[in-house]
């Protein structure tokens, strides 16, 4: 496996990176997620918007322009690419204000910050999974109120998605206040109650997810009824279907929730309508 490292490509097991690293002290850094189809990355130009957006939120400098970018993954795919094996990637890129004398303020004057991209194999849900979907639990949303920075610094999100774990389930769905719907810990929700596709608003309380917008795209242009808005607690335990989204899980069903059957306890209608739509998008667009 090659990674990139600071400037640069490396095998893994030569990357090193100082005990005095600002990620490794505070976590103070963010992150990003990419897709790869046929060795193209999807949405791009978003995934790096979504980056900019979360390198304002802890005031860190951009290391590249957006053709470097480009050029740094586009060199990054290939190397991971060979023998026409991994033409499905996802990339994670690592950025973190550098290495510094501990200290809790930013380093002054500033130092360069630490670069690490990563590429990995990307799988897609196994046909079992889709045909039986997943079992989630609901949690206390007891995370920060900057939750749409996707920040290195995710002790809550594991503590939420080891809760799941603990419980024989795939994922945890969090409820905020006790009283509305945010995300979960590493996905979005989407909630169906009598035929309508309901979204919780994109704000500082959750991430903004890419397969969400592509998933209120499809429903636009397929005539499916959505709403963006708060959803409540209570329009999740008595959903008629409930649906998982990410880069790397796609759109899954969630067939159980808190040990019980959501809806008649089977992947539903609008799962039955999302998933190949969503299939067929990859396969016109994402590949294209």
């Amino acid at each position: 496996m090659t990674i990139y490292l600071n400037g640069a490509f490396m095998p893994i097991e030569e990357a090193r990176i100082s005990v005095l690293d600002r990620g490794f002290i505070f976590g103070d850094g963010v992150y990003e997620v990419i897709p790869v189809y046929s060795r193209r990355p999807f949405r791009l130009a978003e995934h790096l918007q979504r980056l900019q957006h979360s390198l304002d939120g802890i005031k860190l400098k951009n290391p590249h322009s957006e053709r470097e970018w480009t050029a740094i993954l586009s060199e990054l795919i290939e190397r991971n690419a060979q023998d026409g094996r991994n033409q499905d990637q996802y990339l994670y890129l690592h950025i973190t204000r550098g290495v510094a004398k501990r200290d809790h303020a930013f380093p002054n004057p500033p130092v360069p910050p630490t670069v690490f991209l990563l590429s990995n194999p990307l799988t897609t849900p196994p046909a079992e999974l889709l045909q039986s979907g997943i079992a989630c639990i609901t949690v206390a949303d007891n995370r920060w109120l900057r939750c749409d920075i996707k920040a290195i610094a995710l002790l809550p999100n594991v503590l939420l998605r080891q809760a799941a774990v603990e419980a024989g389930c795939a994922e945890a769905i969090l409820i905020r206040d006790d009283a509305f719907l945010t995300e979960g810990a590493a996905s979005n929700i989407f909630v169906v109650k009598n035929g309508k596709l309901l979204a919780p608003p994109k704000d500082n309380l959750m991430l903004p997810g890419i397969t969400y917008d592509v998933i209120l795209e499809l429903a636009a242009a397929n005539g499916i009824p959505y709403e963006v808005r708060r959803v409540t607690k209570a329009e999740v335990l008595g959903a008629d279907e409930l649906l998982l989204t990410s880069s790397t899980k796609e759109v899954l069903p969630i067939t159980q929730l808190d040990g019980k059957p959501v809806g008649n306890g089977k992947p539903g209608a609008m799962f039955a309508k999302l998933h190949p739509l969503y299939q067929t998008f990859k396969r016109e667009v994402m590949r294209k």
